[in-house]
């Protein structure tokens, strides 16, 4: 956007960890952003109550019940492999967060968003090889702009199995319930069981048909390619091993080919890192010897957190405001994931009366934790734009995030039929800021300048995504 102006180059980075800002607060409105972006049938305890029930239909076409799960970011598509990442990372933080967050009284609400997620996940895996990946025809959905409850779009199922694999997609989810199964363990026993139960399967099923799963469903290609599938393998037996203690699962690990190496980021494509953090959490904990490919993994997953710490020896770049800087295209959800790594490792570290050796310096936990409070200062508002990038925070946050349903007069409001190109002509392209206001998302962020402008049709920067949040939940609990 030729608009966007050139922001004030000044280093926000080392605000005070006395913070300004009210991360109990955030936490609270992180969960609410979920709510919003539930498909199906509603329950009775919804607070979001500008939103209604949607796509309750879904799976007819394959016979199946595919209602429910997450809508993706500002779209009306249920695409299964960021959203098994989003569950995988809600699970991992109500996990290693629970103290936290049940002393913020938000434990209950983040079984409450993971349980929407993996209610569908079982339903997505009606048979040992059969995983459905996908609901809705993404290029039609992209062309029309209409809000969930009344979308007249195509809610096509898209399946892998065995004779169309796509071991990264089955590979993820695996991950994703082995690490609910664990999130639930304390609370719902049988629940937790049938879990690790779906984990199981999906993994073997991964194991025994390799593929990358765009190439069983070319309709996701355009939109959530994977480059492999090898990190959600080592992801999904590293959580598979956590919840059971089996062997077999981290002999997987200790004899798998590659480590991942040194990664750059963290991601819904690439888990490496994940992979590599759970490792070392078993290494520091001494469950372990850290010797051949465990080391490996601790050494790469220590190189990740010194480069964010800037004593790497490929430094992870930084805007001029301080903001950890990886990729264009919603740079904060790769800042989200790092800043997860980043609490989690504290955590881990503390609990080892440890510390990070680096190329240039040494890291205490408490240096990772600071480094993370200090990237949820910058979304929050410590920044030279003085934004919060999380909506709803504050009172200069985006007004306008590419969303659909937020975008449009809420169904409680009004039930005339909002078509397909006139939710473009009434809504996308009305330049006044959204009717609903959708608490708790984080959009894309700013550019690598600090610039950002707020405007619905750059989704580059203004589309908020599941995958941001989910991180996020575990990062505002551990420094609330």
């Amino acid at each position: 956007m030729s608009m966007v102006q050139r922001a004030v180059s000044t280093n926000y980075e080392n605000v005070s960890t006395n913070s300004i800002y009210d991360y109990g607060d955030a936490l609270t409105k992180s969960l609410l952003y979920f709510e919003a972006q539930r498909s199906g049938k509603l329950p009775p305890n919804q607070r979001v109550n500008w939103r209604g029930d949607s796509a309750l239909r879904d799976g007819s076409d394959a016979h199946i019940d595919l209602t429910g799960g997450y809508y993706d970011s500002g779209d009306n598509m249920k695409f299964g492999f960021p959203m098994a990442f989003t569950t995988t990372m809600l699970a991992w933080s109500s996990i290693e967060m629970a103290p936290q967050l049940k002393a913020h009284k938000e434990y209950a609400h983040v079984l409450a968003a993971l349980k929407w997620a993996t209610d569908y996940l079982i339903k997505a895996h009606p048979s040992p090889n059969v995983l459905y990946g996908q609901v809705g025809e993404a290029k039609s959905d992209h062309a029309c702009w209409m809000r969930p409850e009344d979308m007249t779009t195509p809610r096509t199922s898209y399946r892998i199995d065995a004779q169309h694999p796509g071991a990264d997609l089955a590979g993820e989810t695996a991950a994703a319930l082995a690490a609910a199964s664990l999130a639930f363990g304390p609370s719902n026993k049988a629940y937790a069981i049938t879990l690790i139960r779906h984990a199981k399967q999906l993994f073997a099923f991964a194991k025994a048909h390799p593929g990358l799963y765009q190439n069983s469903i070319p309709n996701v290609g355009s939109f959530y390619s994977s480059s492999g599938y090898q990190d959600e393998l080592l992801w999904a037996a590293a959580w598979i091993h956590r919840a059971t203690n089996d062997q077999t699962y981290l002999n997987y690990l200790t004899q798998a080919s590659s480590s991942g190496g040194p990664r750059t980021v963290f991601s819904w494509d690439d888990k490496f890192l994940g992979a590599q953090v759970l490792m070392a959490k078993l290494a520091l904990e001494g469950r372990v010897k850290s010797y051949g490919k465990i080391a490996e993994f601790k050494s790469m997953a220590e190189q990740f957190i010194c480069n964010c710490a800037q004593k790497g020896s490929n430094n992870v770049k930084k805007t001029p405001g301080g903001l950890l800087w990886f990729l264009p295209w919603n740079n904060l959800q790769y800042t989200s994931t790092a800043s997860f790594v980043l609490s989690a490792y504290s955590k881990y570290l503390i609990e080892a009366k440890s510390s990070i050796k680096c190329p240039h310096g040494v890291l205490q936990a408490s240096d990772l934790l600071n480094l993370a409070r200090a990237q949820v200062n910058y979304i929050l508002g410590s920044n030279p734009r003085k934004m919060s990038y999380m909506v709803g925070v504050g009172t200069n946050y985006p007004k306008k995030p590419h969303h659909r349903a937020a975008s449009i007069v809420s169904i409680i409001k009004s039930r005339a039929l909002v078509t397909c190109s006139g939710g473009f002509s009434q809504w996308f392209n009305n330049p006044a800021p959204n009717p609903n206001v959708l608490t708790g998302a984080v959009v894309g962020g700013p550019d690598r300048n600090d610039a950002f402008v707020d405007t619905r049709t750059d989704f580059q920067h203004c589309e908020p995504a599941t995958v941001t949040v989910a991180p996020l939940v575990g990062v505002l609990a551990a420094i609330a």
